[in-house]
């Protein structure tokens, strides 16, 4: 009797058996993103999307961002918990469409790991699906690559990209903002998925693990700072068309913190001085610095402190614009507001990204409270 054929692919560490399942486990969660507009279901080559609806614009722009979760996906495999590192994905990328005022499509997805697992991907993928879902995002393709001796078993990280779409009448930006502007500040959940290479360095050098009980937030630690990112899109969208024109600019708050990315979308030659008393940051920021024994000021670059986006509003229509976010569960506040004139003597920050923009600080002291 001949022996059975072996799979060279297979003793090379690549598992296409788990492949397939994990397409399998995943397909019923990412088919409730779809709408009428995805042709062609799930498995295909490439992801169909009906772009008709275009034809009902004036002049279409699309809007595209892509990004990562960063390290904080560490902290998801130390604990073996992957559910909602998708919704992570989901908010540093659609979130950032947004920023122009514009709707997003579909988003399509990449995971990187060592061995598939399955289940894991799974959950990786439902929590990716049900966040567009949340952000009215159709995810319409993917890709699980397997990398034996490149990644470790246990090891994958996340990637995503989407695309949107705005009428090129309706874009948001520097261009919108006018002097007296006020700055709208909308809470975040929490660290979202920014500067987790400075956490993971605090809590290691802490002696501290992520299975441990955090008595501050009554949860392991692990638990703790997976808190997924807020999803912003909906609310934010609902609020552009309520206002109508009352919007002039959005910062999506990530990397290099709140003065940094509120520059980016100021003009040239502006000025906003950020109010830290109107806020206390979240109970995370706090009980990591003080663990570190530096100051909240100190991780002003790299945390968002509490503020998850910025909205810069007309004057005149700033607390409408506030009490309609609050309606949506956002919890939002006026930090600042926005000079064309002579600024004041001292240091901003000005240009990020590789953006020439506004200039921007920070002043005052943390209020003591919870906001």
């Amino acid at each position: 009797m001949a022996a059975s054929p072996t799979n060279p692919y297979s003793e090379a560490g690549v598992d296409t058996a788990a492949g397939d399942l994990a397409v399998e486990l995943m397909k019923s969660s990412v088919r409730a993103t779809h709408g009428p507009e995805v042709l062609g279901g799930v498995g295909g080559f490439a992801g169909l999307f009906d772009a008709s609806a275009l034809r009902d614009f004036r002049r279409p722009l699309l809007a595209s961002s892509t990004d990562g979760v960063g390290t904080k996906v560490a902290i998801a495999q130390a604990i073996d918990k992957h559910d909602t590192i998708g919704q992570d994905l989901v908010g540093m990328v659609v979130d950032d469409i947004v920023v122009v005022g514009a709707k997003p499509l579909y988003m399509t997805d990449y995971i990187a790991c060592g061995k598939v697992f399955p289940k894991r991907i799974a959950d990786i993928v439902r929590g990716i699906a049900e966040a567009c879902s949340a952000t009215g995002t159709a995810l319409i393709g993917g890709e699980t690559a397997e990398h034996p001796g490149l990644l470790g078993p246990r090891d994958y990280d996340v990637a995503g990209a989407a695309t949107g779409v705005v009428e090129a009448d309706a874009i948001l930006g520097a261009e919108r903002v006018v002097d007296g502007d006020a700055v709208i500040a909308i809470a975040s959940s929490g660290l979202h998925s920014n500067g987790y290479s400075l956490v993971r360095h605090i809590v290691t050098n802490a002696g501290i693990g992520y299975g441990d009980n955090a008595a501050d937030f009554g949860s392991t630690w692990g638990e703790a700072l997976l808190e997924p990112t807020r999803l912003y899109t909906l609310p934010l969208l609902r609020l552009i068309e309520q206002l109508s024109g009352g919007v002039h600019a959005l910062s999506h708050v990530t990397g290099g913190g709140i003065a940094a990315n509120l520059a980016r979308v100021l003009p040239q030659g502006s000025w906003a001085e950020v109010d830290r008393s109107t806020w206390s940051p979240s109970p995370v920021f706090r009980v990591l610095s003080d663990i570190a024994g530096s100051t909240l000021e100190s991780a002003e670059g790299t945390w968002n402190l509490g503020i998850g986006f910025l909205a810069v509003i007309a004057a005149e229509q700033q607390d409408a614009a506030i009490a309609a976010l609050e309606a949506e569960g956002m919890p939002a506040w006026q930090v600042g507001t926005v000079g064309l004139g002579a600024r004041p003597a001292g240091e901003f920050e000005q240009g990020a990204k590789g953006v020439d923009g506004g200039a921007v600080r920070l002043v005052g002291a943390y209020a003591d409270g919870a906001k």
